[in-house]
């Protein structure tokens, strides 16, 4: 019988984990479907946290020296970031609330913006899904502007659980495939 490369122990290691975190995602994917309103207050905590830790980078970064506008505008940044990170961890359904809002006005942007697109490439193969994807974006961001405040209970945590779950199904089927080749590399 003969021993398996070094090469591939690793691959077969590597796909085990891009499984394992594929079923994570998945699991933390139906959480959020299921329950939204929790998984935006996750969101919104995180993003807090997020802006905490940036606003200490920005305050650590000011140290490095680099002139006194590069001082200034890293501490300024710095204040900001923490002022803002606290105000959203300190009060998640306000931040919860705010992070909606600013998500249906990038939908809406976003799908302007497709529409426009698709104007100005009408001509080309294939432009119908840029349409498509731009009116589901303007309804979308519509139904989430409209029923603001109250969509901020389901938007932001179905939205991250769909993202969630497919790209977990994504890094499923990848580990799997890796997992298949490895199979027939060795056989």
């Amino acid at each position: 019988m003969a021993t398996e490369s070094p090469m591939l122990k690793g691959a077969r290691r590597f796909s085990g984990w891009v499984i394992a975190a594929a079923i994570l995602f998945i699991v933390l994917g139906v959480f959020a479907i299921i329950e939204p309103a929790v998984a935006g207050l996750g969101i919104a905590l995180l993003v807090g946290w997020l802006l905490i830790f940036g606003g200490v980078s920005h305050l650590i970064s000011a140290f490095e020296g680099g002139g006194t506008r590069r001082v200034l505008f890293q501490i300024l940044a710095g204040v900001v970031f923490l002022i803002a990170g606290y105000y959203l961890a300190s009060h998640p359904l306000l931040a919860l609330g705010t992070l909606t809002l600013l998500l249906a006005a990038a939908i809406l942007v976003a799908g302007a913006c497709e529409i426009i697109t698709y104007f100005r490439l009408r001509s080309e193969q294939a432009t119908g899904w840029m349409l498509a994807n731009g009116i589901v974006a303007l309804v979308l961001g519509g139904m989430i502007w409209l029923q603001w405040p109250s969509s901020s209970t389901w938007a932001i945590g179905t939205l991250v659980g769909v993202n969630l779950l497919f790209t977990g199904i994504t890094r499923l089927m990848v580990g799997l495939t890796g997992r298949r080749l490895i199979r027939h590399a060795t056989a």
